[in-house]
């Protein structure tokens, strides 16, 4: 069973919690039984203290990194999405048929000609077949010229726009 980091972390600051609960209710005992404060649970009070504004720290931080995750998992969404809309927009510029582009797509993905094969369950020379009628269409001599086609695109015109949040964390991060 996998426990989620998140949750690990939860679990430490709850059991912090109670720590630091058990460390202050110790102090306002030893207060209750002298019948006052004693400068000798001064150093008690305020590391209870200090425990109480840590966990708050942590819990604050927590937050931040967990909305911070989400974010940057959406944009990654975005850029998957948006990249896979580049690549489409090639295969269909390039008029490749299905066949061509479900190779052309493994052949982005970095596979083999022999694991593009295995996937499809074709043969090597079908695959090669495939690959050179993809490079033909798309006026490259090898699938290194096919990808830098859709590098280019993707260069001459950025995927995404930063949001605001993110220019404003990294900033922050230089300082």
């Amino acid at each position: 069973m996998k426990i989620r980091l998140p949750v690990l972390i939860m679990a430490m600051i709850a059991a912090q919690v109670i720590c630091a609960l058990v460390f202050f209710v110790d102090v306002m005992r030893d207060v209750a039984t002298l019948g006052g404060p004693d400068w000798s649970m001064l150093p008690e009070a305020l590391a209870s203290l200090a425990l109480f504004f840590g966990i708050a720290f942590e819990g604050v931080f927590l937050v931040h990194l967990l909305r911070r995750k989400a974010s940057l998992e959406r944009s990654v969404g975005l850029a998957s999405s948006a990249l896979q809309g580049v690549i489409e927009s090639h295969f269909d510029e390039w008029k490749l048929t299905a066949s061509e582009r479900d190779v052309a797509s493994l052949m982005v993905k970095g596979l083999s000609i022999s694991e593009i094969a295995g996937v499809r369950g074709s043969a090597e020379g079908t695959v090669k077949a495939h690959l050179n009628a993809i490079y033909r269409k798309a006026n490259a001599r090898n699938r290194a010229e096919v990808l830098s086609h859709i590098m280019d695109a993707m260069i001459d015109k950025p995927l995404l726009t930063p949001e605001p949040e993110a220019q404003i964390d990294s900033r922050s991060l230089a300082t």
